[in-house]
């Protein structure tokens, strides 16, 4: 039995990625060039993120403190963003990150080595591009189904805390109204705007004066309810009404409420064609094409949020999504979608420079046209969910001309296509122009 057993030493180990099939083995070529693009993918996608995050966060600040909205309503409203920045981000460092290493390998003349040595620039391209394809399968679930909820969410909590009243976030020695007839201060609050010392407050209500001091006192928010309440240790009450002797009261503990405003609650998603997933969007379009209209409540859009007199009647009525809307929404997620593999072709194709020619503005070139094609999209998207236009017109004619292009200029700077690089002096020999030159 231990002979046709086979012996320890012939027993080897596979990696996984040995075990695959030899078109999808990464080879030495593919982790040198994936290795590098890692660090500059990573540091341009933060850059990019924190740029376009930024403008949004100095928005967000003035207006919740305004509202006197707590710190993590910020922090939730910054990562319900995360995704609609997210698609933006992806693209941007994916160029700039492949045309960084390009460019780099360029001018150490490590390209001309390898094509030297029999590899194309296609065959460098081909890790970015698949890589590529990767981001673009992502992107197709982030455009389609991630970004729809995120955007629903942000209006929900930005609707909940610009309407969730009066907020407990005090300061020392600060004077606060949670309402008209009421007014709050402490001689120290902690950090955490809920535990006072030295509480003060007065209240007009009822026809009469009330003065209360307190040793001490801790606030209690309730987001369900909607109420705001002071708890309250070692203190006295000072009642002062008209044409009657003021009485004073003490407490050992005592209750308070300072607040109660409950906002209306807010509608469900689909007030747009841009909180819809993609799957229901090709769900609602199948539907109202065939003349069927599917059971979903889709409330009334609103420029301004629902108060809770405006709920009734507008929550009676539906809205009824155009289909255009929805057709160019579909279209431009998927065109986006698809466009991303060529972006890498497109920053390989134009970060390889030639000898003696260091101020190639490629970079600048790549961002032009970049720019210029979404600008395409965005206007073909408008046009087709206005009716004017359809997309197999203006959204995706683009779309073919920007994918086809990026893969002829690689091929051109490759010298894969058949393209005859004609000199001026074989030129002018060729039409017949006598040579001068002496013999």
């Amino acid at each position: 039995m231990n002979a046709s057993r086979p012996a320890q030493s012939e027993i080897h180990y596979i990696p996984p990625l040995a075990r695959l099939p030899d078109w999808a083995r990464p080879g030495t070529l593919d982790t040198y060039l994936l290795s590098q693009t890692i660090p500059p993918f990573t540091i341009a996608l933060s850059v990019v993120l924190l740029a376009l995050l930024l403008e949004r966060l100095l928005v967000l600040l003035n207006i919740l403190a305004s509202e006197a909205s707590p710190f993590f309503t910020l922090i939730r409203l910054l990562a319900d963003l995360m995704p609609h920045y997210m698609g933006l981000a992806l693209p941007a460092a994916l160029c700039v990150s492949v045309f960084a290493v390009i460019r780099r390998m360029s001018e150490n003349d490590e390209i001309d080595a390898l094509m030297s040595s029999g590899v194309s620039l296609a065959r460098i391209c081909r890790p970015f591009a698949v890589t590529g394809a990767a981001i673009g399968l992502l992107s197709m679930l982030l455009y389609g189904y991630i970004q729809p909820h995120a955007r629903y969410q942000f209006r929900q909590g930005f609707y909940l805390a610009s309407h969730a009243g009066w907020s407990p976030v005090l300061q020392s020695g600060m004077f606060a109204t949670p309402s008209a007839s009421l007014m709050l201060t402490a001689d120290h609050v902690d950090q955490g705007g809920s535990h006072l010392t030295g509480v003060f407050i007065r209240d007009f209500g009822e026809d009469r004066e009330r003065d209360i001091t307190a040793r001490t006192g801790t606030i209690r928010s309730s987001p369900v309810k909607g109420e705001v309440q002071i708890e309250l240790t070692d203190g006295a009450i000072l009642t002062i009404r008209p044409e009657m002797d003021p009485t004073v009261t003490t407490f050992d503990h005592a209750t308070r409420l300072l607040s109660h405003a409950r906002a209306s609650a807010f509608r469900e998603r689909g007030d747009d064609e841009r909180e819809l997933t993609s799957s229901e969007l090709a769900r609602q379009i199948h539907a109202r094409k065939h003349g069927r209209h599917l059971d979903t409540k889709l409330p009334a859009a609103s420029a301004a949020p629902q108060y809770p007199s405006q709920a009734t009647s507008a929550q009676s009525q539906e809205t009824v999504i155009p289909i255009p809307s929805m057709r160019a929404e579909l279209n431009f997620r998927l065109a986006r979608s698809l466009s991303i593999p060529f972006i890498p072709v497109l920053a390989t194709a134009l970060a390889v420079i030639g000898k003696r020619k260091r101020g190639s503005a490629g970079l600048a070139l790549a961002v032009t046209i970049l720019l210029t094609y979404d600008h395409l999209l965005q206007l073909g998207e408008s046009l087709v969910a206005n009716g004017r236009a359809s997309a197999l017109t203006v959204i995706w004619p683009p779309t073919v001309v920007f994918c086809t292009g990026c893969t002829l200029l690689l091929l051109y700077r490759a010298r894969i296509l058949p393209v005859r690089h004609i000199s001026p002096a074989a030129g002018a020999r060729g039409a017949g122009i006598p040579d001068n030159t002496p013999a």
